[in-house]
């Protein structure tokens, strides 16, 4: 494929890439390119997606970061972006590494200043996209009936009680009354 020797780390679009790795394999692990974009990248510019990463030239590395930061210019469909429509500037955008984050965080606070439905649901921590939440989505403590600490004792002269619960309320009986006892000293 090149003149030029084999690299063993490639870097694209800051991100360093093994050069034993596959091409579609390497550029789904810079994020915000999965599987189809990584594919339509390779084959927009003619490159084998069989070949390993560390074969590219200097030249299709450059290729490569100048199709990933504006893939509009290279007739991307904008279904394909990840970011349509953005709220602020109203242009289609293809986020990347740390701005996918960062752009998550933002929306997801202006949502909740807004007090919108949404906004509400993650301040809560609930399901905001109209999931069922009755028996899924459950976090934090167990749920269903807490056990209430003691059975409630059972009096002495009960008719139904078997005689070892007799016995055991006739001791907690006797227990309380002398810690009762003690207190009054």
């Amino acid at each position: 494929m090149s003149t030029q020797e084999y690299r063993h780390i490639v870097r694209i679009v800051g991100n360093d890439i093994l050069g034993e790795k596959k091409m579609v394999v390497g550029l789904t692990q810079i994020k915000g390119i999965g599987h189809s974009f990584a594919t339509a990248i390779l084959d927009t510019l003619k490159i084998n997606i069989n070949s390993n990463i560390g074969n590219l030239t200097e030249e299709n590395v450059q290729a490569i970061e100048k199709l990933i930061l504006d893939p509009i210019s290279a007739k991307f469909p904008t279904w394909f972006l990840n970011r349509r429509k953005d709220i602020e500037t109203g242009a289609d955008l293809h986020l990347l590494t740390s701005d996918i984050p960062f752009t998550l965080r933002n929306d997801i606070e202006r949502e909740r200043v807004a007090a919108s439905w949404r906004g509400y649901r993650h301040m809560s921590g609930l399901k905001v996209r109209g999931q069922r939440t009755r028996t899924s989505g459950r976090k934090g403590g167990a749920v269903g009936v807490a056990k209430g600490g003691l059975a409630a004792p059972v009096k002495k002269g009960s008719a139904g009680a078997p005689p070892a619960a007799a016995e055991s309320a006739e001791s907690a009986e006797s227990a309380a009354a002398a810690a009762a006892a003690e207190e009054k000293k």
